[in-house]
């Protein structure tokens, strides 16, 4: 089997988990391929004279793993879409950050799984992306998002005036700070803490969630994602920032956005037992008595 090993990059509170997984890996003899940026915690926690290949493009990762295993938190996760784009490779999040809905498994939870994966004992989950259409050279060709495009009113600036149509027909005109799309992965992201709902991740759809809109009756929209999203922006700014999850890049006003599905999905590794409400209900304090 062949293992790709992606991450920022570690503390020595994490060295004890690396060697572990080193060794399994070792032990089954897999392939092992390590992103540059990882590669010298990699190389501190293995055995002196072991040599890994490594990547550090879409193009060194395509083809030459089976499952890649992301070391970190939501934002590495986030991250990895860069490399795997369509490959196709399922993707393991390993949670050594704080919330994680995307990296699901804690590090004591990591030896189990990796062993679940080595024995084939787990489930691939589709994800969908979003895709800015046409945009390929403002974002190095990573134009797609796993949780959500947003556009957000620069610092200091007054509200924004937002236009918004759902396969060409005007949905709404928002005076607001900003505007979320969001995936159904993405639901537990910047949506949520702008007052969107939870969707579960197997829904067809897209959200609209407004940011801090000044019609108090707009609320977030349920759309399919099978619509075409379109959205202008105007009012007093000459410039906006436009985000794919959490890669930002200034713009100016006259361009306008179209955003659909894209046609490839990003597989995340599933493994038996763990389910998505619960992970919810754990992770948002549901069900708990928090009262002193």
């Amino acid at each position: 089997m062949r293992i790709a090993l992606y991450g920022r990059g570690f503390g020595p509170d994490y060295d004890g988990l690396m060697k572990e997984v080193l060794r399994v890996l070792r032990d089954a003899r897999t392939e092992t391929l390590v992103f540059t940026g990882l590669l010298d915690d990699v190389k501190r926690c293995s055995d002196k004279g072991i040599e890994y290949q490594m990547f550090n493009s879409y193009e060194q990762l395509k083809d030459k793993a089976d499952v890649l295993f992301s070391f970190g938190g939501d934002g590495t996760m986030l991250d990895s879409v860069e490399y795997v784009r369509d490959t196709a490779i399922p993707v393991l999040g390993i949670n050594m950050g704080r919330l994680g809905f995307l990296s699901s498994v804690s590090s004591d939870e990591t030896l189990d799984a990796v062993h679940k994966i080595l024995n084939g004992n787990y489930e691939v989950e589709k994800r969908s992306l979003l895709e800015l259409v046409g945009e390929k050279q403002r974002f190095n060709g990573i134009n797609y998002a796993l949780n959500e495009l947003s556009v957000m009113r620069k610092d200091g600036s007054s509200l924004i005036v937002i236009q918004v149509f759902v396969d060409d027909k005007l949905l709404n005109t928002y005076w607001a700070d900003g505007l979320i799309l969001a995936t159904p992965t993405g639901s537990t992201a910047y949506s949520l803490s702008a007052g969107g709902p939870i969707v579960a991740p197997n829904n067809d759809s897209f959200l609209i969630t407004p940011i801090s809109a000044h019609n108090l009756s707009v609320r977030p929209v349920v759309i399919s994602d099978k619509s075409v999203v379109k959205i202008k922006v105007d009012g007093r700014c000459d410039a906006y920032d436009l985000s794919l999850d959490s890669r930002t890049k200034l713009v100016d006003k006259s361009l306008q956005l179209e955003v659909k599905k894209a046609d490839f999905s990003f597989n995340m590794v599933k493994l038996p037992g763990k389910d998505f409400f619960e992970a919810i209900r754990k992770k948002l304090l549901w069900g708990n008595d928090v009262r002193n």
